[in-house]
């Protein structure tokens, strides 16, 4: 009982947070019915800020730690990023109206990392004095990349398939009309009544169909998918760019000063605005969510507290292995349940063209985030304080 009492305490306590508040705020006057707008610019200058500041941080702790200690929790970062497409292909794909590549898109989407959803984690755990290393923001391309790369290339050996299905049926009807056509004429020349040819006329052409069928490609239309280009495109985001940047500086220079000055006094503030701007983004986004399933309102709902669950556990296992901190641990499920606001978007619009962007954006912007920000980070805060005593 002491447990849930304590964490039933702290999980009220961080609701009342500012960035929960201006994140509320933000769907509340959108929905009735507010002109209020935020320059695009504006926004993508905060995210800018919100991510450099992240990662000139993690950049410092990088250079003055042990990198031993970062191995277990990126390689778990990775397996999270990777699992989560292939949680969305084993559940949502297989749902009644839900095409594999939008399912796949979606889940690359959820696996991927929201850059203010990590900003507003830091922000919780900054006013909640709970420790946690600085370079657990570092980790964010770990999950973030590896979540991208597997939703592409699943995506892309499906639709390979679905084409070379869809073709291998193709020929293999003209050839039954052709064969079909030629022992009509026979037939009729021998006075005979044409009839139909049902089955493979050579034992080799049997083989090949059977090989087909078993593999789903034919061995010539086997298609190769690069890897590079969508890790490239990955890398080139505007959200994983400056967070890089930041890292880079802070590892390579001395930016300490700059830190103090100017990005730390400006953070929180900066982050109310853009969780004002997120609660007005979701409620635009809701509309688009109704166009499609309501599975992805299920999905969007369960998901990110499930990733979350999950990266908790492997997170508890770096814990008690190495002494990943609990705030670490917190951080790290909270960037497992975010989904991917910046970047992510139009890199899968890239890779998976053929996915429905009202499907994987809705669900993620209307429902996903919001979920992660207002549940996500108040509940795996407080279960690690209640665990671990951060």
């Amino acid at each position: 009982m002491d447990f849930f009492s304590d964490f039933l305490t702290k999980f009220g306590a961080q609701l009342q947070s500012p960035t929960l508040g201006f994140l509320i705020g933000g769907i509340v006057i959108a929905a009735l019915g507010s002109k209020l707008q935020i320059p695009d610019a504006i926004y993508k200058f905060i995210v800018f800020m919100l991510l450099i500041k992240v990662g000139l941080l993690g950049g410092i702790a990088i250079r003055n730690s042990n990198l031993t200690e970062m191995l277990l929790p990126a390689l778990f970062a990775v397996v999270m990023g990777i699992l989560i497409v292939f949680i969305a292909s084993y559940t949502l794909a297989k749902l009644p109206g839900i095409r594999t590549v939008d399912a796949l898109a979606t889940g690359g989407l959820f696996g991927a990392v929201s850059g203010s959803t990590l900003a507003a984690g830091i922000t919780v755990l900054d006013s909640q004095g709970i420790a946690y290393e600085p370079w657990a923001g570092a980790l964010y391309p770990f999950m973030d990349i590896p979540a991208l790369v597997t939703a592409i290339v699943l995506a892309s050996i499906y639709t390979s398939k679905q084409k070379s299905l869809g073709k291998e049926e193709s020929l293999s009807k003209e050839e039954s009309l052709s064969k079909e056509e030629s022992l009509s004429k026979q037939s009729v020349a021998a006075g005979e009544y044409p009839t139909k040819q049902k089955y493979p006329t050579s034992r080799q052409e049997y083989l090949s169909r059977q090989r087909i069928t078993a593999s789903g490609y034919p061995d010539q239309q086997r298609e190769r998918v690069k890897i590079w280009p969508i890790v490239k495109e990955s890398l080139e985001g505007s959200a994983l760019s400056a967070l890089l940047l930041g890292l880079a500086l802070g590892i390579l220079t001395r930016p300490e000063s700059v830190v103090e000055s100017f990005y730390e006094p400006l953070f929180r503030g900066l982050l109310s605005i853009l969780m004002l701007v997120m609660g007005m983004e979701a409620w635009s986004r809701i509309n688009e969510l109704r166009k499609v399933a309501q599975w992805y309102a299920v999905y969007a709902f369960v998901g990110p507290l499930l990733h979350g669950f999950i990266a908790f556990g492997l997170g508890m296992i770096a814990h008690y292995a190495t002494g990943f901190s609990p705030g670490g641990v917190a951080l790290l499920a909270v960037i497992a349940a975010s989904s991917s606001d910046i970047s992510g978007p139009p890199t899968l619009r890239a890779g998976i063209p053929s996915a429905n962007p009202s499907a994987y954006i809705g669900a993620s912007t209307a429902i996903g985030t919001p979920v992660a920000i207002a549940l996500g980070i108040p509940l795996f805060v407080g279960i690690a304080q209640a665990l671990m005593g951060g």
